[in-house]
């Protein structure tokens, strides 16, 4: 939890998520995003942006020394080959959980809904901008929505299609576990599986499930994504609070209620995460209030970290 409360609300160069919330079309936020992500990248003394590279990848011991592109390497000094149709077509679906805890708006403004419903729209955008195939799963209690994955004219347009839908309708209760058996009945072909939702619900069976989508050849992320009131408890004055899954108002004094609240959440985010840890899943906590070009960011750099699977270097060196 340290690590999100580290991270300021405005990071310099970033965009606010409050001022783009106020953008309605999930696709044009999407484009702010991904278009200030390639921005910061030109202005980042680490990062640059080459064209260049968007059909090769780095050479690694074990390569063919056969498909070496000698006059990239002569211009270059470094060591690049030609990328294959199969290193270059990634198969992502977004597992998005619009259950009714989601609807709590916090400090930020908006809804963990609709800052979820941005990040796989972004996502999106970003994936079928490299030519990739992108589908969506969107949840509450149940699947409600299943997109294939696809790379074709009118896929994003329907992909925001549903997210916009999901959104504004809310869910009900919380099932993970419905939906993510649904999901490994569905989906055969291995590919990027990413889990966008705050997690908060019995997890019981959780790591059987992902286990179970990561045993057969699925790569998986979980974004965990939860409003900084939930992650900081800052409540004032003793009040009524709605149960956002059961519906029944409790009365709650925060200065006696906040320690014992910040403990269970820690422990709970460990459980999390340690799932993750132990079934070889990334996994980010995430606060509404952080700048969705960072997550972006922090997302080609967990994949480059990975070795490079499921994120092509597409328009992207990373210098040494």
């Amino acid at each position: 939890m340290s690590e999100v409360r580290a991270k300021s609300k405005s990071a310099k160069g970033s965009i606010d998520p409050l001022a783009l919330m106020k953008v309605r079309s999930l696709e044009l936020r999407a484009r702010v995003v991904v278009e200030g992500f390639w921005k910061g990248l030109h202005r980042s003394p680490h990062h640059g942006f080459s064209v260049e590279f968007s059909e090769y990848r780095q050479y690694a011991q074990g390569d063919d020394l056969r498909f070496i592109d000698w006059k990239v390497m002569a211009r270059t000094d470094r060591v690049f080959i030609k990328k294959f149709e199969d290193e270059t077509n990634l198969r992502c679906f977004l597992l998005v959980d619009q259950s009714r805890s989601m609807s709590y708006a916090g400090q930020s403004g908006f809804s963990k809904s609709d800052y979820a419903a941005t990040l796989a729209a972004t996502f999106a955008y970003f994936l079928m901008g490299q030519g990739d195939a992108v589908g969506l799963v969107t949840f509450d209690e149940k699947l409600d929505q299943f997109v294939p994955a696809r790379n074709r004219p009118g896929q994003l347009r329907r992909l925001m299609g549903h997210l916009e839908v999901s959104k504004e309708q809310g869910g009900r209760g919380t099932d993970l576990i419905g939906p993510l058996k649904k999901v490994a009945e569905l989906v055969r072909k291995r590919g990027l599986m990413m889990l966008i939702s705050d997690l908060l619900a019995p997890i019981e069976e959780l790591e059987v499930h992902l286990g179970h989508l990561a045993a057969a050849g699925h790569d998986l992320v979980v974004w965990q994504v939860l409003d900084r009131s939930e992650l900081e408890f800052g409540f004032e004055q003793a009040s009524h609070f709605r149960d956002a899954e059961s519906g029944q108002d409790v009365y709650i004094d925060p200065d006696l209620a906040r320690e014992s609240y910040l403990e269970k959440l820690q422990a709970h985010l460990d459980e999390v995460k340690g799932i993750c840890e132990r079934n070889g899943i990334d996994y980010r906590l995430v606060a509404t209030d952080e700048p969705l070009d960072r997550v972006l960011f922090d997302f080609v750099s967990m994949r480059e970290k990975a070795g490079g699977k499921n994120v092509r270097r597409r328009n992207l060196e990373v210098r040494r």
